[in-house]
């Protein structure tokens, strides 16, 4: 039975039963407390330190040396991809299988913060924060592009290689629409459903457990105590905190380098503000100030009240595609694409055998490492918000519930643009930006320019992503402070300031050392790493989870 104490600083003690741990380590024993002029700090040494300097390093760097960094970035990514996307596949599938085998276990009865506990958030707030956090700058930026990217790609990127439904001269193929519409959004479905949710889902369930039911830190190492026991608290423990940092950080710096992108191409598009980088680095340090606002504010008064104001919106612009593009159509679309992603999972998930390398290497490899990257970040997020719910209900919430969503969020953006190629294939916005000249940050704007009240949709889609940009850096500042705080959840806000300003700072020297390119290299170069901790993570939970039920 659980003290009424608090075991672990900013964390509420568990309720009712819990298999707590005994251990002789002190949240907090490793950190130095200083003061820095009026600011204080509590900092994890070496974790901290090792995590910040290279960083600092990694950015002055590539300020230095643009064109060096710009060539290696380039050579890394398609390395990486190519070389790694077997095993890439094969971990997310593992990771599916898990949660899967979890929901239906007896384990599954186990609660998040003790036997008695409950949840401190209701489901609107909890789906709001976690969409946000989450997906939300993938969705806008991928939301319109995957499907019809897929739809028409010249450039041999087809999904299992699906047909193509223009000839070479950009004409329509009629008796081939039906087939790559279907595959184009069952493809898609693919990247944003069941697999990146059950990384998420993984990271988020072994840090509440390990916390909220074992008093351990609020931290990725604690996970990893039923197979290292006290050396947790060492060198091992150091090393997986920090690849969680630099995994973070560099996940984070795509998603807001795409949000930047996105952001500029929309302001051009409504605006005729010019798409260059000069623009993008003024957004990003723009919107990094607005994060440093929420950041002050709180979780509760920053991220939640952000996020919450956010999705009302996003409903709503999804609510105005799917009236005005027409709903019996898109509800349609939605169930042939739940029907077509349930039979092309397991075809899209093999790893073996297959000649779709644009498709696998170059887009399902660097989405799992994105996702896996990102996994630290919302993984702590969600568990920070998740406290009180059954293993069950979380990994059906986390893990089904939002798949929908996101499958229904790209039939409605994905279906509507590919019905403007199809119906408007000589003039259609979408196919000129996405297929015959590749502009993927207009792609979103595109598909609004062929609805009513264009100006006033895209407007809207520019906050959107700015927004989403604002909670994602709060939020992912927040779980970096977190774990280079030794757990704390309540560490001095300055701490907070310094890996939100960095945040932008990395997007910022990425977008400079070759753009998207390098984007996209060091989100896989990170994940890489991290995918070998999530895979013995799935072990540990497994350990624990066993403990916690029978001690129940």
């Amino acid at each position: 039975m659980a003290e009424s104490e608090d075991v672990n600083i900013g964390i509420p003690a568990p309720e009712g039963a819990s298999d707590i741990i005994d251990t002789e380590y002190e949240i907090g024993q490793d950190n130095i407390e200083t003061q820095f002029g009026p600011f204080g700090l509590d900092i994890h040494n070496p974790v901290f330190l090792i995590s910040g300097l290279s960083v600092v390093a990694f950015v002055v760097y590539a300020l230095m040396a643009p064109e060096q960094a710009a060539e290696f970035f380039g050579w890394l990514r398609p390395a990486l991809t190519s070389t790694f996307d077997g095993f890439f596949l094969m971990s997310a599938n593992i990771f599916v299988l898990f949660c899967l085998v979890l929901i239906v276990s007896p384990y599954g009865s186990v609660r998040l913060g003790g036997a008695d506990a409950t949840p401190d958030y209701g489901y609107a707030g909890w789906f709001a924060m976690l969409f946000a956090a989450g997906m939300g700058i993938g969705l806008m930026f991928f939301g319109v592009l995957e499907p019809a990217y897929y739809f028409g790609t010249p450039w041999g990127d087809e999904p299992l290689g699906a047909v193509r439904p223009f000839t070479e001269g950009g004409a329509l193929i009629p008796e081939n629409v039906e087939a790559a519409k279907r595959m184009a959004l069952a493809a898609t479905s693919y990247h944003w459903a069941l697999h990146p949710w059950a990384i998420y889902a993984v990271v988020a369930l072994s840090l509440a457990l390990f916390s909220y039911n074992k008093g351990l830190p609020l931290s990725i190492r604690s996970a990893f105590y039923p197979i290292l026991g006290e050396r947790v608290w060492g060198w091992w423990g150091h090393v997986v905190d920090i690849v969680a940092v630099f995994a973070t950080l560099f996940g984070l710096a795509t998603s807001l380098g795409l949000g930047a992108q996105q952001a500029n191409a929309g302001l051009e598009f409504v605006y005729g503000i010019p798409t260059n980088v000069t623009v993008q680095v003024i957004l990003i340090i723009g919107i990094t100030m607005l994060a440093l606002i929420s950041v002050v504010r709180g979780l509760d008064g920053g991220v939640k009240v952000l996020s919450e104001i956010n999705m009302v919106v996003a409903i709503a612009l999804l609510l105005f595609v799917l009236l005005t593009a027409g709903a019996a159509g898109i509800f349609a679309d939605f169930g042939n694409t739940l029907v077509a992603y349930a039979q092309e999972i397991v075809p899209l998930s093999n790893p073996f055998g297959r000649a779709d390398d644009g498709y696998r290497e170059g887009w399902t490899a660097f989405y799992w490492a994105w996702w896996i990257s990102w996994s630290p970040f919302v993984g702590m997020f969600i568990a920070r918000v998740s406290r009180g719910r059954t293993v069950r209900e979380f990994l059906i919430c986390v893990l089904i519930i939002p798949s929908l969503v996101c499958i229904f969020w790209m039939a409605v953006f994905g279906g509507t643009a590919i019905n403007d190629m199809i119906a408007n294939v000589d003039v259609s916005a979408v196919k000129a930006n996405v297929i015959d000249a590749y502009k993927p940050e207009l792609s979103l704007f595109a598909m609004l320019a062929s609805l009513p009240l264009a100006s006033i949709t895209s407007t809207i889609g520019i906050v959107l992503v700015i927004v989403f940009f604002v909670t994602s850096s709060d939020s992912g500042s927040l779980v970096i402070d977190t774990i280079t705080a030794g757990g704390k959840v309540d560490a001095p806000v300055p701490q907070r300031v310094f890996w939100c300003t960095f945040e932008g700072l990395v997007a910022i020297v990425l977008l400079l050392g070759g753009g998207l390119a390098s984007l996209q290299a060091m989100v896989i170069s990170t994940g890489l790493p991290f995918t070998i901790v999530l895979l013995v993570m799935c072990w540990c939970i497994f350990k624990g989870l066993m403990q916690e039920h029978k001690h129940v």
